[in-house]
Parts: C-alpha cells; structure tokens; sequence
C-alpha cells in the first residue's frame, strides 16, 4: 500500500530531502500511521530514522524554518512545532529490559528493531519517506508492515507484535495502554493478549502512578469510558490501583433483598454524564459520587439496604485517592469533593416542596458548580424502570426552573453576608472575637432561610439586634 497522497504536511517532503542527501533511511511511525489509515485526527507525528534523530530534527527544522528545536540527548530524541503539529525525532532503536524495571537498555538498531519494540501491531506500522529503497525501488510513501497492523486494524483487534507476556512484562504500562486503546477505537484485546494482561497485572507495581493515571484519564475521556472499567476490572488491573473501586462491585441478599451492584451503576453513570461534558474533573466526580457505599452499607430489617451519610464519607475519602494516583491536589480536588458531598442534594429536592430557602441553601453551597452538580444528579438516574426516570428528569426540570428564579431574585450564589467582620468589630468597637462569627452566621441564616433580603441595610439592622441580645452597643 502506498499513502505518499496523505503525506500532505511540509515535514514529510522535507525529511526525505535530507534523509536522501544523509543516505540515511527515515520512517513515519506509530500513533500517526494508525491515525491516518484509520482517519482520526492527530497532532504529533514521530518519524524514525537509521541514523541520529537529533541531526535529522535539525536540519529539516532549517529547511522548514521550524524555529526552536528542543533537544533530549538522554532519550536521543528531538522535536519541534510546525503548522500546529509537534514533529518529534529519534534514531531507530533496540531495547532489552531487566524484569525489576520498566527503563530499558537502549542499543542503536534498524527500523526492523524499532518495529519488534512497539506496543502493538496497529502501532508497528511506518511509511518509508525516502524516494528510494535499499534496493533502489521507489519507495516514497509505501507502508512499512511486518505484523499484518493492516489487517488488525480491519479487523478491530489489539494483538501485539511479539508475544504478550514478553511485551507485557517488559512494560507493564503497555497493559493500561491495551484497555486505553480498546476504549478509545472500540477494539477488541486479542484473547491471548487478554489473558497475558490478567497473568501479568500484579506487574504494574513497577509503574509510577502518575503515568497510570496518564492512561486512565484518557480511558475516562473516551466515549464510552466503562468499555475501559470493565476491561480493568476483569484482567484486575483495577485491583492493583483503584481497590475502593473495586470494591462497589457485587450484590449482597439478605432476608430475599438485594441492592443494586454499585460498580454497574457508577460506570453506567459515567457513560451517561459523558454524553453531556467533555469535564475530566466532572467524569471523576461521577466515578466517585458513590464511592463510600461499601463503607457505609447497612441492612435494616425494616427499611433494607442503607448507605446513610455515603455523600459525606466518600467525600473524605476522594483526597487519599487522588493522592495515591498523583492526581491533581488543588482545585480539581475540591471540585470533585464538593460534587461528592452536594450529589443527592438535588435528588432530595425532588422528592419534596421546593421551598425557597432548601434552593438558597443549595445554590449558596454549590455556587458556580451548580450546573455541573445538576448534570452529575441527573446522569445519577439509573432505573429500569423507564417511567421512573422519566418522572425524575421532569422533576429535575421543575429544580432548574427554581435554581433560575431563585438566584434572579436573591442572588445568594456563591453570596458573602453584606456585612463583613472588620463591619462589626468597628460598629462595635470589639477586637477579632466569638461573637463576630456568630452575627455573621446568623446573618446568613436569615438570609437563607429568607428572613431578611440579601441587602446591606435589612443585614445591618440585624446585625445590631444581635448585637444587643449579646449586651453589644455601637461605639
């Protein structure tokens, strides 16, 4: 097969010129090959070449005036950015490994080497840049493919060039990078690869934890990201990383009553909530809204199954997870605590009058993550039971409506108490004190509770009340 008519960026042309000059054999390789004959977008191409990448990155950046080249001479490798695509360089590599480690031992090689050193087949592939080969035949564009990627491709499975225990054992995170794949192109992992991964999962201890959630964050940005859940669950990989997970699945029956399989049901959230965000943070709020359910179940003879409180525990625990995955411990931590802790809050208007003070309250609580909150509560609807759900959503509309209403008039979205402490301590004339916390919580009460207006005159006029039943008078 030749595809030199979809090499159409500039850097194609240019590494042939050079490479034809250098006597040298360059390659297109990997991810940008796959991509191409699949027709998926993508914004990096590595070109492979028998040679020093270094010195081919930066002569074709000359030719293209490409601009800065940055080089890691460590890794033998170069890139640089040209018409918003990052081109990246290596020489042709051989690579060994020692069973205690995933860093190999890198040896100079052919593009043969290079190709038996890829992950899987589908990415083995390379297209030769050079005019001509070897043997003198015209050679621009033809594709390179040793394992039949081709027909894998054609075929939608995931098969590895070499034997899998080898590929896998070598690099464990090809494992992660297997369910990744099958999520992301909706391939199937080829049998004996599967079954390679499950004998090899205790082998991903030897990955950082931050390259794993590398992979499992895209496996989350997929389309259908519990493809990747299930995948993770039953090769155990999952058990290795994420046991909180692992623990929401089964159904456990006592007395002839039974409660839904947690595991099913936050991956079926999952896919529900990304039909509605491309959020990563929002995805992992719906991985972890009930995560606190194994903790806090309890059977009642009389009520059945409960999981009081799981909104509050599980959002205890999403720190420790994120901090043993290396995921972000700022804002996006406490984004998704506050989903975790606010997410049965809308579910619970639902099932009630909606009084104006229960929305204040919410809206005063969620602040600008309201309407992400009210994506998670909705995606959190998972029944059978079609008339059910439908009844919820309609529900849920007549929440949304009171959001909006609410918020119009009040304005108590992510509000402040008009009054401030230094307001009180110089009405007052009162150093920094108890009671200054008191009138400002009170104040706030009232406003929620709707009281007082949010306004500064009705807050400053209760403020000196307070004040007074604490035997405070203005100074």
């Amino acid at each position: 097969m030749n595809l030199s008519h979809h090499l159409t960026h500039p850097v194609f042309k240019a590494v042939q010129q050079v490479a034809d000059r250098k006597g040298v054999q360059a390659f297109a390789i990997g991810g940008f090959v796959r991509d191409l004959i699949l027709e998926r977008p993508c914004k990096d191409i590595d070109i492979v070449v028998e040679g020093s990448g270094i010195e081919l990155a930066r002569e074709v950046a000359k030719i293209l005036k490409a601009g800065r080249v940055t080089v890691f001479k460590n890794f033998g490798t170069a890139m640089f950015h040209h018409h918003g695509v990052e081109v990246e360089f290596v020489g042709a590599r051989k690579e060994s490994y020692e069973r205690g480690s995933r860093k190999p031992i890198v040896e100079d090689g052919t593009i043969e080497d290079d190709q038996n050193r890829r992950d899987f087949t589908i990415n083995a592939m390379a297209i030769r840049l050079n005019a001509t080969s070897p043997a003198n035949a015209p050679s621009y564009g033809d594709l390179v493919d040793p394992f039949d990627g081709l027909q894998d491709i054609a075929l939608k499975i995931l098969r590895t060039p070499l034997d899998p225990n080898v590929t896998y054992s070598d690099d464990p995170l090809r494992m992660m990078r297997a369910v990744r794949f099958a999520c992301q192109l909706n391939f199937k992992i080829e049998s004996d690869s599967l079954q390679s991964i499950e004998r090899n999962a205790k082998r991903l201890e030897i990955i950082s934890r931050e390259r794993i959630h590398v992979e499992l964050n895209k496996m989350i940005m997929s389309e259908v990201p519990s493809v990747g859940f299930k995948l993770l669950f039953n090769t155990r990989l999952l058990h290795q990383f994420f046991p909180e997970m692992v623990a929401l699945k089964g159904v456990e029956r006592r007395n002839g009553i039974g409660h839904k399989d947690n595991f099913f049901h936050t991956i079926e959230v999952l896919d529900r909530i990304s039909k509605n965000t491309d959020n990563l943070w929002l995805r992992w709020a719906a991985i972890l809204h009930d995560i606190a359910k194994p903790p806090t179940k309890r059977f009642h003879p009389d009520l059945g199954w409960t999981f009081h409180g799981h909104e509050d525990r599980g959002a205890r625990m999403v720190p420790k997870i994120f901090k043993r995955l290396k995921l972000p411990l700022d804002h996006q931590m406490k984004y998704v605590q506050k989903l975790v802790l606010l997410h049965l809050r809308p579910i619970a208007l639902t099932q009630e009058e909606i009084s104006d003070s229960a929305v204040r309250r919410l809206l005063s609580e969620a602040g600008d993550d309201i309407d992400d909150l009210m994506i998670l509560a909705r995606a959190d609807i998972t029944s059978k039971n079609e008339a059910k759900v439908e009844r919820y959503l309609l529900n849920y509309d007549e929440v949304v409506k009171k959001l909006v209403e609410v918020e119009k008039k009040d304005g108590v979205r992510n509000f402040q108490p008009p009054v401030s402490g230094e307001e009180i301590m110089e009405t007052f004339g009162i150093p920094p004190s108890r009671p200054i916390g008191d009138i400002k919580k009170a104040i706030k009460e009232a406003i929620l509770d709707g009281d007082i207006p949010n306004e500064q005159e009705a807050a400053r006029a209760l403020m000196l009340e307070l004040g007074a039943k604490m035997g405070l008078r203005p100074a």
